[in-house]
């Protein structure tokens, strides 16, 4: 039995991974993610159901669009078998198990789900364009409050008020980075990674976060160096462009933090 609950875990995974191929192209763009059909960004031609079946629709097409055979680029099928993978990984570092299903852990893994998905947005956006959207966030945090009130109300668990602290601090700073920054015509993505670790924190708490941080920095410090090799051996390369691109941290710090969530839940649990 557990095996079937580990395959439809997966097979949901697969789901929200064809979802949020969606989110991370048409969140930046400001469309619509939730009632109009998916299309094909080549031809704009609507998409059936047999089309958006993942990780099958694009093995049977052969990785083409149906109607305008245009190539699909594989990062489609890799984000859907990785959301797949992602969401067993989390189950079994609980632990999940249908014999020893409570009510407690059900709601855990419900909004534990719900919180990687909204990493794996951040991410997503953040690696293409180098950009928190703060929508995803304030989803992000709308679900932890949630969580956060089912915790003192159900589980009955006072260590709650000082995670209220954290939220404060987070609504304050995007109400500064919203009205202030961007009046100011100011780079408020700082800001917008301190909002993204106040998020962490009040779902994962300091210890996976503390983790989270370590892995950022060692991967950003490997990007670095891996720039400055890059721009001495290229010697053709301009002034100006020796300069190292903006870094994803947002998209490093989610990647660190769902691995370090993973990580510690299998030592807990």
């Amino acid at each position: 039995m557990d095996y079937i609950l580990y395959l439809l875990i997966f097979c949901i995974g697969t789901l929200f991974g064809s979802f949020f191929t969606l989110a991370v192209y048409r969140i930046p763009l400001r469309q619509d993610i939730t009632h109009t059909r998916s299309y094909c960004p080549n031809c704009n031609h609507k998409l059936g159901f047999l089309d958006m079946i993942p990780i099958l629709s694009y093995v049977c097409l052969g990785g083409k669009c149906r109607y305008c055979k245009q190539k699909i680029r594989i990062r489609y099928l890799l984000l859907e078998v990785l959301s797949g993978v992602v969401f067993v990984l989390f189950a079994f570092s609980m632990k999940l198990s249908l014999f020893t299903l409570n009510p407690s852990i059900l709601v855990y893994f419900v909004f534990g789900i719900l919180y990687i998905a909204t990493l794996f947005i951040i991410a997503g956006i953040d690696k293409e364009k180098v950009r928190i959207e703060k929508p995803v966030l304030l989803f992000g945090f709308i679900c932890v409050t949630i969580y956060m009130i089912y915790l003192y109300i159900v589980e009955k668990d006072t260590s709650m008020y000082r995670y209220v602290i954290y939220l404060i601090l987070s609504c304050l700073l995007i109400l500064f980075s919203i009205y202030y920054l961007r009046k100011k015509g100011k780079d408020s993505y700082p800001i917008d990674v301190l909002i993204l670790s106040m998020f962490m924190v009040l779902f994962t708490y300091e210890t996976v976060y503390i983790y989270t941080v370590i892995i950022t920095l060692l991967a950003v410090g490997i990007q670095i160096l891996l720039h400055k090799i890059g721009d001495r051996k290229n010697k053709s390369i301009k002034k100006d462009s020796d300069k190292v691109s903006k870094i994803p941290v947002g998209f490093y710090m989610c990647t660190a933090n769902i691995v370090s969530m993973i990580v510690i839940n299998l030592l807990v649990f």
